[in-house]
């Protein structure tokens, strides 16, 4: 917090700072007999009538009155990291949505619409990079057109917690009413150290997922349209430790190297082979297969409740970027403009 030569505490944003990443104190309890704080860290998305929203870097909207502000300063726009790989936020991005392509595509100014018949939100959202080359209001129109056409309900893909992040876009969405559904984040970390981990397992690899790669992936019927997605990509490949004879195989991956990046998907474990080190052999070896074509990075998606799964990949030496969440078109045609 800024605290003056006096000693006080003062509130040094205003709503000129709207689109910053601010730390504020507030109070949390105004009147109480004793007073108690609360100390908030994210991008001020807006101040309005007298009501501060704050976006924390996992998409959560805090609101208060200014009236219960304490202090507040800006801070910098973004942590410096400890470790791994540096990476801003578009460049992530756009390798994220290479390594996940839908089946069709159209440009919308800056956005891009992507639709792959329903199969994953990824493949079937708005990714927002830039401006639309239109008012907010009539952008949207139009991607609920897009959409509409498809027989697919509109989503919105936007992004938290990172420099160049969609807060402000996200907090204009839930005013107009979408709803958000879906989050999860983007970790990345070295591929070496991966890489150098001793063999275990004997891992397969091949280009294109077979009948018992698919046996093993937990999208069960997968159907032409998903082997498209799966299959698209700069440089892909499968992973397969095999299993029983005539079996599902005990472990799966896939990994789409594209630069210095790879990225890693679908890793899954057959649950009564879980605990022995398959997922880390399947990710070993296709770390080094990436490093053979030159990648010296990895990323991977990962649900924010999949304890089990962030424990692995942090001792793997990935950590958090950032958040990204999927918004919802709302039920119903609102009947007037946003207030």
């Amino acid at each position: 917090m800024e605290i003056s030569a006096q000693g006080r505490l003062e509130v040094r944003i205003t709503p000129a700072d709207v689109g910053k990443r601010v730390s504020v104190r507030r109070l949390s309890e105004p009147g109480a007999a004793r007073e108690k704080f609360t100390d908030t860290v994210g991008v001020l998305t807006s101040w309005d009538h007298g009501v501060l929203m704050i976006t924390q870097r996992d998409g959560a909207s805090v609101r208060f009155p200014e009236s219960s502000l304490v202090a507040g300063k800006i801070v910098p726009a973004a942590p410096a990291r400890r470790r791994g790989p540096a990476a801003g936020y578009e460049e992530l991005a756009r390798v994220t949505s290479r390594g996940w392509r839908p089946v069709e595509s159209e440009r919308l100014g800056e956005w891009e619409l992507r639709a792959a018949a329903g199969y994953t939100r990824r493949a079937n959202s708005v990714l927002p990079l830039g401006d639309p080359g239109c008012p907010l209001d009539a952008a949207l129109a139009a991607v609920r057109r897009w959409y509409g056409e498809r027989g697919l309900p509109a989503y919105v893909q936007t992004a938290t917690g990172a420099e160049g992040t969609q807060e402000l876009l996200g907090a204009e969405l839930e005013r107009r009413g979408w709803v958000r559904e879906v989050s999860a984040e983007v970790w990345i970390g070295a591929l070496a150290p991966l890489a150098d981990r001793p063999a275990g397992a004997d891992v397969v690899l091949a280009r294109e997922a077979d009948e018992a790669w698919l046996a093993r992936y937990q999208r069960k019927g997968v159907s032409e349209v998903a082997l498209r997605v799966l299959s698209a990509g700069p440089s892909v490949w499968f992973a397969t430790v095999p299993g029983e004879p005539g079996g599902a195989p005990a472990a799966i991956g896939r990994c789409v190297v594209d630069g210095r990046w790879a990225g890693f998907a679908a890793v899954e474990v057959d649950p009564g082979r879980r605990r022995q080190g398959l997922a880390t052999d399947v990710m070993a070896a296709l770390a080094r297969r990436a490093l053979a074509e030159g990648a010296s990075a990895g990323w991977l998606q990962v649900e924010s409740d999949n304890a089990p799964a962030r424990a692995l990949y942090t001792v793997l030496g990935f950590s958090r970027h950032h958040a990204y969440h999927h918004f919802r078109e709302p039920r119903e045609q609102p009947a007037h403009g946003p207030s």
